[in-house]
Parts: structure tokens; sequence; C-alpha cells
């Protein structure tokens, strides 16, 4: 079983910080749907005026571009682009066996991260804030790897 079992502190981390990360991925898609219910507006897709329940007076104007839905839509994407690599990343970084007070800086300050940046993105910060906690996660990410490469070679 190796490194990957839940006597492992190491792996109960990443499991926790993992797990927490489905939940924002999975959440922000939500949150881009209750936005587009919400403002009736921001749709991405031609079909989507077809009428339904849902959508029962269908306008063109619903396909243009709303900042309120596509900002969520951004946040999500950039979640899209980087949380998978953070799971890879984490796992390759498990299996080398890192101490543990490393694996929790690293593994919770990915999260950290991921938190901060979309409290900036929501808050429509300026680009600069969103930039230093997407890098501090890169930088994080990148080490987990570089750590895991190391320790194998």
């Amino acid at each position: 079983m190796g490194e990957f079992h839940v006597g492992n502190p190491v792996f109960v981390t990443y499991l926790i910080a993992a797990a927490l990360m489905v939940f924002k991925l999975m959440g922000q898609g939500w949150m881009t749907v209750y936005r587009m219910m919400r403002a009736k507006a921001g749709y991405a897709s031609p079909e989507d005026l077809r009428p339904g329940p849902l959508n029962r007076a269908p306008a063109p104007a619903q396909l243009e571009l709303n900042d309120y839905v596509d900002r969520s839509r951004r946040m999500h994407r950039n979640d899209l682009e980087n949380i998978p690599g953070f799971w890879v990343a984490g796992l390759l970084f498990v299996a080398v066996a890192p101490p543990l007070w490393l694996a929790q800086g690293m593994l919770f300050g990915f999260v950290a991260a991921r938190v901060a940046h979309a409290l900036a993105y929501a808050m429509a910060l300026s680009h600069e804030v969103r930039a230093t906690f997407y890098t501090i996660g890169s930088l994080i990410v990148a080490g987990m790897a570089l750590y895991a490469l190391v320790a194998v070679l």
C-alpha cells in the first residue's frame, strides 16, 4: 500500500486538501449556473434560448456577455486550469514521503491560495492581487512536483 493509506498523516493531509478542492471546483460550476438563473443572462450556447421550465421567456440578449455570470465562469475556468495539476502533483508528492510539516504547508498553502484567489476575483480586486495568489499556488504545485522528481532521481 505504500504511502497511500489513512494511517499516513501526509496522505490524510492530501485527502483533506484534495477534497476541499473538489468542492471548490464543483461549487464554482454551480455558482455560475446560479448566477445565470438569477440574472437570466450570460447563457453560453444558442440552444439555451429554447423555452423550458427554467427559461420560459428566452430572448437573444440572454446570449450576450454578462460580467456577473462571466466572472464566475472565468473563475471556474481558472480552477480547471489549476486544480487538476494540484491533484496530480500532490499525489506525486505524497508518494515520496515528505515530512508532515512540509506536506501540510504546501497542501494547505495551495488551498489557501486558491481560496484567496477566488475571493480576490469575486471582489474584483486588481489583477496584481489575483496574480499574487495564483503565483503562490502555482509555485506550490511546481515545488511539490520538483520535490517528487528530485526524491526519485
